[in-house]
């Protein structure tokens, strides 16, 4: 299952602390997982459910890296360790600008049909970190919507993660950045290559360990394990630079 980010912000946090909430230039595991859990409705202590979500292998591409943003805030009269007496808290809270993500999932079958049809009428609003990160276009294309012209989405199909996020049409919908790509093809120069990130085996050759697969979102017990992911490049080619609006499906 194929799945479009695209907002204005977003946000992304991993190692988030106190007075400092930082964010990821990629959508984290448990970020990704949250929302799929907003959009079936399960509560935060339902910690089978959550594994049974953060099982899906997931697969992102970053078809137009975001911008890392420093929002600066003031909180008054929060009260001491000791509660008595306020101060005022000065925070600093990152997000991305301007990013969008191919997010692609892999697993049983059934769960990702639920998943399709819940994130087109989610149970719980979705949001990309944070409540006001709302997505800018629908994630997948909506039920009933004429798929008139190319490029559609990948949608539920038999293909693996690494397939989809090799030949699922670039996502970018502004016409000049299109084009530009379109120039430098014609012309025979290199276009830009896509950021990839993909789950994988520790023992995979290049691995990373990131530590944001989620066991609970219970509220003061919230864990995480630590899963591996490999970076790569998709190259952009003519084929995934089709006319039309891309949308995920």
């Amino acid at each position: 299952m194929a799945l479009c980010f695209d907002a204005p912000m977003q946000s992304w946090g991993v190692d988030s602390r106190f007075v400092v909430r930082d964010t990821a230039t990629e959508p984290t595991k448990s970020g990704v997982v949250g929302l799929l859990a907003a959009a079936l409705g399960i509560q935060r202590n339902d910690d089978d459910s959550i594994a049974d979500l953060a099982r899906l292998r997931l697969g992102i591409r970053a078809d137009r890296e975001g911008i890392i943003e420093r929002d600066y805030h003031t909180t008054q009269n929060v009260p001491n360790t000791e509660g008595r007496g306020h101060r005022t808290v000065i925070s600093n809270r990152y997000y991305l600008a301007d990013a969008l993500f191919l997010v692609v999932l892999e697993g049983d079958a059934a769960l990702l049909r639920r998943l399709h049809a819940a994130v087109q009428r989610p149970r719980w609003p979705l949001f990309f970190g944070r409540k006001a990160f709302v997505p800018a276009r629908p994630l997948v294309t909506p039920a009933g919507k004429e798929k008139t012209e190319a490029p559609t989405a990948v949608g539920l199909v038999e293909r693996s993660v690494d397939e989809v996020l090799r030949q699922h049409p670039w996502l970018e919908i502004r016409e000049d950045l299109r084009r530009q790509e379109v120039r430098k093809l014609d012309a025979g120069q290199p276009t830009a290559d896509l950021r990839v990130l993909t789950d994988c085996k520790s023992s995979h050759t290049g691995a990373e360990p990131r530590r944001d697969h989620p066991i609970s979102f219970a509220q003061g017990n919230r864990r995480f394990a630590t899963r591996s992911v490999v970076t790569s490049h998709v190259p952009l080619t003519t084929e995934l630079i089709q006319s039309g609006e891309p949308t995920c499906s």
